[in-house]
């Protein structure tokens, strides 16, 4: 178990898609103190989400800055520091002065659909599926980052000669903390570049040069527990161990003590992404999830099975920023309380395109079924249950390809939605576990940052760590459940 000590912290920073968050848990990976940032979502044209670069590292410099400042504990206290991080977010930037070459381009952000379609025209979707089990769509990072190559004004130059970094979120936020020294990612997080060979866990050479991609932009790939340098005494008044980082995904899954082959998380935030562990073999999906490294540690890969829901929190921020049909998105849970599920208001919230299984980049968001009676009530009811729906469609596709989930553990945000949770747990038909600490991504990385640093002996420590806080059972009849998603899939199949 884990090598308890009163005056051992470990620090983990969570750069997330609408904020910045750093959390200081102690040894038994009790939360101590928290602070978070938010910053600003750029959609300069249709489809198109960027992030200014500064905004992500100043977020995350302030929120560390303060924990450490609001708990009191001297940096030289903290073990070891874990970075998780939005996943596909792609920047590029200079070498030698660390100047990024333009805003992030965001993992929702769709300009590569064409892109995407011409790759797929000639044939090479399954060349990709087969090397990275992942499938041609602009979610993943490769095509952003060629896309940066093609229309900055000297950027595919100053890349052939060796001058510029390409990173995700993580290896760009290691590259500030350690002052430039480190140029590294994770495997988890180069599992979702679209360039990363499923295999080896190392770049591939036929798909980069398909890609056009120069080699010398990429960073190493090292294990999730790892040494990834020091972050520069200039930050937090002395050098702390940068000892992990992973995909907020697979972040979660460690957090959720999803460690042995067969058991299922879920994480509501800004989307919904579930993760089934499959153990140390990879399965293609035939019902398009994709195949993910879920983690490696001293060399060893374990994998998992995804399906990304691109829009399930950002439903609410949608309704209460963009409509104001709610003042906070707590109002939702109020609001939906007295709606029927059997209710006629449907929404399809394909504001970005469908996630998996559908992968369709061009479909967009519909609400059917809308009466004189419609109100705030029945879209906050439509809003949530819509994240139920798709969540159902992700496990049928599990279930179809012969990985039925018999429990579902969730996290995230949205999960302090007592009526959501009621409501997915009907309509999957599944028992729901609410974890107690709902951070479940920040806990990930500060375990795995544990782990490296001897805090923690072996990944079984997680499993006794883990806490659930309130389970949700199934108390709807089936034949209703049945007929409320023939429902949801007509009116999908209408939007597409």
């Amino acid at each position: 178990m884990a090598n308890a000590q009163a005056d051992t912290y470990l620090l983990a920073l969570d750069q997330g898609t609408t904020s910045s968050r750093a959390i200081l848990y102690n040894s038994l990976l009790q939360p101590q103190c928290s602070a978070a940032f938010e910053f600003e979502q750029h959609y300069p044209h249709n489809g198109w989400v960027e992030h200014d670069a500064e905004d992500l590292w100043q977020t995350t410099l302030q929120s560390c800055q303060q924990v450490i400042r609001d708990s009191g504990i001297e940096p030289q206290h903290i073990k070891a520091l874990g970075i998780t991080n939005q996943r596909e977010t792609t920047l590029l930037w200079e070498r030698s002065t660390g100047k990024v070459l333009s805003n992030a381009i965001v993992w929702q952000d769709r300009r590569t659909a064409r892109f995407c379609d011409s790759l797929k025209q000639q044939g090479l979707e399954p060349l990709f599926r087969e090397r990275t089990g992942l499938l041609l769509d602009p979610y993943f990072s490769a095509t952003k980052l060629r896309w940066l190559l093609d229309n900055v004004e000297g950027a595919r130059e100053a890349a052939e000669r060796g001058e510029l970094c390409f990173g995700t979120v993580d290896c760009y936020l290691l590259w500030r903390l350690t002052n430039g020294k480190v140029h590294a990612t994770d495997a988890s997080n180069a599992s979702r570049t679209l360039l990363m060979n499923l295999a080896t866990r190392q770049w591939d050479d036929e798909l980069l040069e398909i890609l056009d991609i120069p080699p010398s932009v990429l960073p190493e790939i090292r294990d999730n527990a790892s040494d990834f340098g020091h972050t520069d005494a200039e930050f937090f008044g002395h050098p702390i161990a940068i000892s992990a980082m992973v995909g907020d995904q697979q972040g979660a899954l460690i957090g959720q003590a999803c460690i042995h082959k067969g058991m299922l998380k879920s994480t509501y935030g800004t989307g919904c992404f579930a993760l089934l562990n499959t153990g140390s073999s990879p399965i293609f999906s035939d019902n398009r999830l994709l195949t993910t490294l879920a983690y490696q540690l001293n060399g060893e890969p374990t994998y998992a099975l995804e399906g990304s829901i691109f829009m399930a929190g950002a439903i609410i921020q949608w309704l209460r920023d963009s409509l104001g049909v709610l003042s906070t998105s707590a109002e939702s849970e109020t609001l939906a309380e007295g709606v029927d599920y059997q209710q006629s208001e449907i929404l399809v919230p394909a504001f970005t395109g469908l996630g998996a299984p559908y992968w369709d980049p061009d479909a967009r968001a519909a609400l059917f079924g809308m009466t004189r009676d419609t109100g705030r009530e029945e879209l906050a009811a439509a809003a949530l249950k819509s994240v139920a729906m798709q969540s159902q469609d992700l496990l049928q596709a599990m279930a179809d390809d012969g990985q039925p989930a018999t429990r579902l553990r969730v996290d995230g945000g949205m999960t302090d939605n007592r009526w959501f949770l009621q409501a997915l747990s009907d309509m999957t038909g599944l028992p729901v576990e609410r974890a107690a600490i709902s951070e479940a991504t920040s806990l990930g990385a500060a375990f795995l940052a544990g782990l490296q640093s001897g805090v923690f002996n072996s990944l079984e420590d997680i499993t006794a760590l883990h806490k659930v806080d309130i389970e949700f059972s199934s108390n709807l009849n089936a034949l209703i459940r049945d007929e409320i998603r023939q429902r949801w899939l007509a009116a999908v199949a209408k939007i597409r």
